[in-house]
């Protein structure tokens, strides 16, 4: 896709936010040679507008566009992607990394796109439609063996790593007054998956199954994250499911507001999930994550993958993975604790389901991280 057409399509995809230096921390307003720039509380600065009104000088016309592709504005994708973008902008004109200004990729202006989520993220990778996307580990494998949800598509064997940004558990989320407490209480119950063409609606259905459930059993909703949460809060819903890293936005802001509960995953269900894959994993959210839960929640785990395609041009990809990975983007990361802190560059190798791709690999080679010939990674596999 040319920048230009990149850039046309910002003006006609949902919700995208750009992000520079740290404004997206502070909500303060700033302008540069973009014209004027908004940044709300935890969120980025909204771009269209310099670019509808004719503000955008010429040279910054010619910026070099990169998307990543999130899921819903409510969820850790868009929340992480979002300092991601911001850390590895670098527009022209920016003040130099030492005096203040952005430490990313001299003439990249990232943005963060509102999603279904995984599967819609990897298949527009795939297709040319996005510069890149998270998704999460094991919805990548589908993908790249042309398996699952991915059976029709065939194998998406374009699809290369970044890196794998941080870990993620599935969370079924009820009220803290409801009737269910183990997922045989979910049969009858009205139940959002997620969204389709989400991570989280394709997982629910494998955890489902190992429940000895189906979609049928249920009286099923497809909605995003925020939706969920409303209607869980006001009654309509009995609970919705969620796969993200923790403390996911979207189930903190319920938690602020209404007394809610996690249901557990038990060992049996764990166990007939790995018999179809060994990816699947144990994993615990902490207690005290969200106000008001108080005691630990054992659950199932995953890794948040940082996609692109192979086409991607090696250079481009290396200055990204440099950019990532640098002291600056930290202190951003760490601005988003708990679940910036969990970014960090001893684990971008955990949980890689497809090669990485060169340039990403040519950084980790340089930094010292075990990475074979074929760019795919030991640690994690």
């Amino acid at each position: 896709m040319t920048q230009r057409r990149a850039g046309e399509a910002l003006l006609q995809s949902g919700v995208i936010h750009v992000v520079f230096r740290n404004c997206c921390l502070t909500g303060e307003t700033m302008s540069a040679r973009f014209g004027v720039w908004w940044c709300g509380p935890g969120a980025a600065a909204i771009f269209a507008l310099g670019l509808l009104l004719g503000r955008v000088s010429p040279s910054a016309q010619e910026a070099q566009f990169f998307r990543i592709g999130a899921a819903a504005t409510s969820g850790t994708f868009f929340e992480i992607g979002g300092v991601i973008a911001s850390a590895i902008s670098k527009p022209a004109g920016s003040p130099p990394c030492e005096h203040g200004g952005n430490c990313g990729v001299p003439g990249l202006v990232a943005v963060t796109q509102a999603t279904q989520g995984s599967v819609e993220n990897l298949r527009m990778v795939a297709a040319g439609q996005l510069e890149s996307g998270i998704a999460q580990s094991d919805i990548v494998s589908w993908a790249y063996a042309g398996t699952g949800v991915f059976a029709a598509d065939g194998q998406l064997e374009n699809l290369r790593a970044i890196a794998s940004l941080f870990p993620e558990s599935l969370q079924l989320v009820v009220r803290g007054d409801s009737a269910i407490q183990t997922f045989a209480d979910l049969r009858g119950k009205h139940i959002s998956l997620g969204q389709l063409a989400s991570g989280t609606v394709a997982d629910a259905r494998v955890v489902l199954a190992a429940a000895g459930l189906t979609e049928k059993d249920l009286s099923a909703e497809y909605l995003r994250p925020g939706t969920a949460a409303a209607n869980v809060k006001d009654g309509t819903l009995d609970g919705f499911f969620l796969i993200g890293g923790v403390p996911v936005p979207a189930i903190r802001e319920l938690a602020e507001a209404t007394p809610v509960r996690l249901i557990p995953v038990d060992a049996e269900i764990l166990a007939k999930m790995r018999e179809s894959s060994a990816s699947y994993h144990r994993s615990v959210i902490p207690a005290g994550t969200y106000p008001g839960i108080s005691v630990e929640t054992p659950s199932i785990g995953f890794n948040a993958l940082w996609i692109v395609s192979a086409d991607a041009p090696d250079d481009l990809i290396y200055a990204i993975t440099k950019a990532l990975w640098n002291d600056a983007t930290q202190r951003l990361l760490d601005a988003r604790d708990p679940l910036g802190r969990q970014v960090r560059l001893e684990d971008a190798l955990d949980g890689l389901s497809v090669p990485l791709h060169p340039g990403a690999k040519r950084f980790y080679r340089e930094a010292g991280l075990p990475v074979d010939e074929n760019g795919v990674l030991g640690k994690g596999e």
